[in-house]
């Protein structure tokens, strides 16, 4: 079960009123306030205070009923998304380097999702354990993959998968001197790769 997320966190103001989606598509997805609460680690009177607009959600919290109801960050803010290609091509994606990883965008921008494919260079940010919410999922195309999450440590070969809480602190690092290739989607609500690769971090730990 996921940590509880706080009920009382400060939200930038900028922040559009939610509450005119919150119980439509709660109960588009044939929720009860109670059970949708529990999923979400609020308290019924919170979830019905942030539906009436006595409250307003902070972003792990928008996060984490985005995933219950089923839908993007996106529907519920309210937003119309833009019209956006389904097709990327390999020949549009450009490179972007961030702490020594380089990232390829293998999807289309303002999705509640983020696809990225990465070369993980041997040796580069291997020390650096990150904590943060949302979830990641990453699939390795060439090379060996460390992957410590918490207390567990993973050897990942080409083929292998791992679908994770981004809470859980993990640590990713290519095990060997050429480094590793994956496909990575996460939902970080579209966060900057530099910001993706360098950060937050909760401090370097002992070697995998």
């Amino acid at each position: 079960m996921s940590p509880a997320l706080p009920e009382e966190t400060p939200v930038p103001p900028e922040l559009p009123t939610v509450a005119p989606q919150l119980r439509a598509l709660r109960r588009r997805a044939a929720l009860t306030l109670e059970a949708a609460a529990r999923a979400a680690g609020l308290s019924p009177a919170h979830l019905s205070r942030l539906e009436t607009g006595q409250r307003q959600p902070s972003l792990p919290m928008l996060l984490a009923l985005a995933r219950i109801y089923g839908t993007t960050v996106s529907e519920l803010l309210g937003e119309t998304p833009a019209d956006r290609d389904a097709v990327v091509r390999s020949r549009a994606m450009e490179a972007t380097e961030a702490g020594g990883w380089t990232y390829f965008q293998a999807g289309s921008p303002g999705r509640g999702m983020q696809a990225l494919r990465v070369h993980v260079p041997y040796g580069s940010q291997g020390d650096i354990v990150r904590v943060h919410p949302g979830e990641e999922w990453l699939y390795v195309l060439e090379g060996r993959l460390r992957l410590r999450l918490g207390d567990t440590s993973y050897q990942l070969d080409p083929g292998d998968s791992a679908h994770f809480d981004s809470l859980t602190p993990h640590r990713i690092a290519a095990a060997d001197r050429a480094g590793a290739e994956l496909l990575f989607v996460h939902t970080l609500l579209q966060t900057p790769t530099a910001a993706l690769c360098l950060g937050p971090a909760a401090g370097p730990v002992r070697e995998v």
